[in-house]
């Protein structure tokens, strides 16, 4: 995958604009304004259905998205129209829509007379042009940027021939169709991988030996555990506290600062409050339940719990238990999520020799790493993808490839 593969025009002129650069000879030079018409009818949801303007183009406004009061005060949007998000924050948020309908009013809508719509759905999606487009725009600080068609008008555009517009439109949709299906291919090969990851898991109420006699637990959660193993609460092997309030004022500039199971900041600082080897539960808001083992001094806010086990099990072995446990099963409310410790405390795990318990730690650690070496080249193949998709992209839609 290397842009520079493909062949290049026999021809060159400079465009006299930093975006496009060098653009092909035969390209003609016009402003954005001479292309396209904005459309500015004012019209009622009610009447023309309302579409959302998102980064994979337009589509019908979900059931379930919010509402504005001002239905009536919307944009007119016609099938073919090209329409773009005016505000930085929803940077790259745009298409060519294929329905009839209505957007809000902080988006520009554009009918397209001198451009295909097909090309200006690559172009103007294009990675160089959007940084063009927000460049032109004004504003106080980045996230209150806003681009007005009066100065989005004014972007010096490179055109090709309508029949090469087309050409490049049909080789992008092409080659990024195949793009796009790779990138969907290897994120569920990554979500296949994360499922067998939470399979492992399981290894703390089956064990490892899949011939060993098994016994029912007595426990909906745990189901059948091996004849030898027992079952007992966690309170049987530690105490359970919540953490400590924590203030800004108590935190140095220096460090880092992580989210230890809880909604609340916890970092480095001149004094702690949890020393040693713990877990740390998260027990409210949108951390519920998450498990982390932990150890030296470190911040722990009163938005978690912090378990300190005994040497009668193996405190891994127990992280891993009470991940198995699905922790969010214990919540107490349903507005604000909620575990408290006496919860935990009262919670019933299996229990097998600590020597069991060592070796399922080791299977999963090491099957573990293996899967997220796996995820992890996933992932990089994914973002090489991505990054070629962009670069094809520009390439193309600039003149720097020929591909008629």
């Amino acid at each position: 995958m290397n842009v520079a593969a493909y062949s290049t025009y026999d021809n060159y002129k400079d465009s006299g604009v930093e975006w496009l650069g060098h653009v092909p000879s035969s390209w003609t030079l016009t402003r954005l304004g001479s292309v396209f018409d904005e459309r500015k009818s004012k019209v009622s949801d009610k009447n023309f259905e309302p579409l959302s303007v998102t980064k994979n183009g337009i589509f019908p406004q979900l059931e379930t998205a919010a509402k504005a009061n001002d239905g009536d005060n919307r944009k007119l949007v016609k099938a073919g129209d090209f329409v773009i998000n005016s505000r930085s924050d929803r940077k790259g948020s745009s298409g060519v829509s294929l329905l009839d309908g209505s957007v809000s009013l902080i988006n520009i809508v554009l009918k397209p007379t001198g451009i295909l719509p097909e090309f200006c759905n690559h172009i103007l999606k294009s990675y160089v042009f959007v940084e063009e487009y927000y460049r032109m725009g004004h504003g106080i600080v980045a996230d209150l940027w806003t681009t007005r068609y009066d100065e989005m008008r004014a972007i010096v555009m490179a055109l090709p021939p309508l029949l090469e517009q087309r050409t490049i439109a049909a080789f992008l949709d092409e080659k990024c169709a195949k793009i796009d299906e790779a990138v969907r291919i290897k994120e569920e090969q990554i979500a296949l991988l994360r499922e067998r990851r939470q399979i492992l898991i399981q290894a703390v109420t089956r064990g490892l030996n899949p011939n060993a006699p098994m016994k029912d637990s007595g426990i909906d959660w745990i189901g059948k555990i091996p004849a030898h193993w027992e079952v007992k609460k966690v309170k049987h092997f530690g105490r359970n506290r919540s953490g400590d309030g924590v203030t800004n004022s108590q935190l140095t500039d220096e460090g880092v600062y992580e989210v230890w199971g809880g909604n609340g900041l916890m970092g480095f600082s001149d004094k702690f409050n949890v020393d040693g080897d713990y877990i740390v539960i998260g027990r409210v808001g949108a951390y519920c339940g998450n498990i982390r083992r932990a150890n030296g001094k470190r911040w722990v806010s009163d938005n978690a719990l912090i378990l300190r086990t005994s040497l009668a099990i193996s405190s891994a072995f127990l992280a891993h238990v009470l991940q198995a446990a699905d922790l969010n099963r214990l919540n107490e409310s349903n507005a604000q999520p909620l575990i408290t410790g006496g919860k935990v405390s009262n919670l019933s795990i299996p229990f097998p020799p600590i020597v069991e318990q060592d070796e399922i730690v080791d299977h999963i650690r090491w099957s573990s790493q293996k899967i997220e070496d796996g995820i992890a080249i996933k992932e990089r193949q994914i973002a090489t993808l991505k990054e070629y998709r962009t670069s094809l992209i520009n390439a193309a839609v600039t003149g720097k490839i020929k591909v008629a």
